[in-house]
């Protein structure tokens, strides 16, 4: 190999291994924002809040997938899903459904009730937090994918879009609450968060019994 081949082979490396620690940021960072959503939404008795929380400590399972990924390209650019990545899918698609199924009755039940928040000002604030730091590692991850020309790592960051829709989803709930007091939209952004996350459980098993990387842009 000339020294033009070990260079280029370096600046790969270098690049896989960025893309391993962005993985890791993105597991101790949804550790993080699982514990404290989760704890400020029942705190609060936001379930919009807790539910994002929820979901948060699902994307820990799907990122733990992603780093192994990200590992077995950067030593087999070739080769095909193994088995621990395949059930970290499935593990995730699960427990996306599950969510789906708790939130969906505990926002409908909270409609019935008449149940509201406390306050919902965390959760201006988190999914705020939220939005800048997944967009940041979104434009980070893209370009590594690009550079790497990695059809893998570039699924990767369109799936996560579906984080920022997510917070989004938080954000517009919580501010009209927080602001405007309109009842049921925490409920209502309870809903739009359990759709969102049976969104994410189908694309985990369509994987999962694929070797198609993404399809969220098919969407």
């Amino acid at each position: 190999m000339n020294n033009n081949g070990q260079q280029i082979q370096i600046e790969q490396q270098k690049l896989f291994n960025t893309a391993f620690i962005l993985a890791v940021f993105t597991i101790i960072y949804n550790i993080a924002e699982g514990f404290i959503a989760t704890y400020l939404g029942y705190e609060d008795e936001s379930l919009a809040l807790f539910g994002f929380g929820s979901d948060s400590f699902i994307e820990v399972i799907s990122g733990i997938g992603i780093a192994v990924m990200v590992l077995r390209i950067k030593t087999h650019p070739d080769s095909q899903r193994n088995k621990f990545e395949k059930t970290a899918l499935k593990v995730t698609g699960t427990a996306f459904y599950l969510l789906v199924v708790a939130l969906t009755l505990t926002g409908i039940y909270n409609i019935y009730y008449n149940h509201q928040p406390q306050t919902t000002f965390w959760g201006v604030v988190i999914s705020l937090v939220s939005i800048a730091i997944m967009w940041g590692t979104i434009i980070w991850k893209s370009k590594i994918g690009k550079a790497l020309d990695s059809e893998a790592i570039l699924a990767d960051t369109e799936c996560a879009k579906v984080c920022i829709y997510m917070s989004v989803v938080l954000l517009i709930s919580s501010l009209f609450y927080e602001f405007v007091n309109l009842p049921y939209i925490d409920s209502i952004g309870t809903l739009g968060l359990a759709f969102l996350s049976f969104r994410e459980g189908k694309e985990c098993f369509e994987k999962a019994s694929s070797e198609k990387y993404c399809n969220c842009h098919h969407h």
